[in-house]
C-alpha cells in the first residue's frame, strides 16, 4: 500500500489512483479476443469487478491525458516563445477543431497558472 500523497497549497489533492493499467505482452494482444485477460475469468463476480477496475482506470488515464495534452497546448502557443505555434497549427498537429484547440490552450493556461500561482 501506497503512503497518501502529500497535500501543499499549491497542489490540491489527488483521488485514490484506480487499478494500475499495465501493458500486456505482445503476443497475447495479437489475439483479438484478448483483453487484459478479462476472457479467462470464468465467474462473473470477479469479471465484474476487474473490468469495473479497468473502466475505472482508463477513465482516470483519459483525464490525465488530456491534461497533459492542454498544459502541451498551452506550452505551445506561449507568446514568449521564439516558436510558438497558432491554434490552427496546433489543431492539426492534434487532430482537433480550431475551437477546440483555443479552448485547450486557454485550459492548459488554467492548470498552469494552478500549479504555478507566483508565476501567473
Amino acid at each position: 500500500m501506497s503512503e497518501p500523497e502529500r497535500v501543499t497549497p499549491s497542489r490540491p489533492p489527488r483521488p485514490p489512483r484506480p487499478a494500475a493499467l499495465l501493458f500486456e505482452p505482445t503476443e497475447i494482444t495479437a489475439d483479438p479476443e484478448h483483453f487484459f485477460d478479462l476472457e479467462s475469468i470464468d465467474d462473473p463476480r470477479d469479471l465484474l469487478s476487474r473490468a469495473t477496475e479497468l473502466t475505472h482506470a482508463f477513465r482516470a488515464a483519459t483525464d490525465r491525458s488530456v491534461e497533459f495534452q492542454a498544459i502541451a497546448a498551452a506550452r505551445l502557443a506561449d507568446p514568449r516563445r521564439f516558436d510558438r505555434l497558432t491554434t490552427a497549427d496546433i489543431a492539426e498537429r492534434a487532430e482537433w477543431t480550431e475551437d477546440y484547440a483555443r479552448k485547450m490552450v486557454e485550459f492548459g493556461r488554467d492548470l498552469l497558472s494552478s500549479a504555478h500561482p507566483d508565476e501567473g
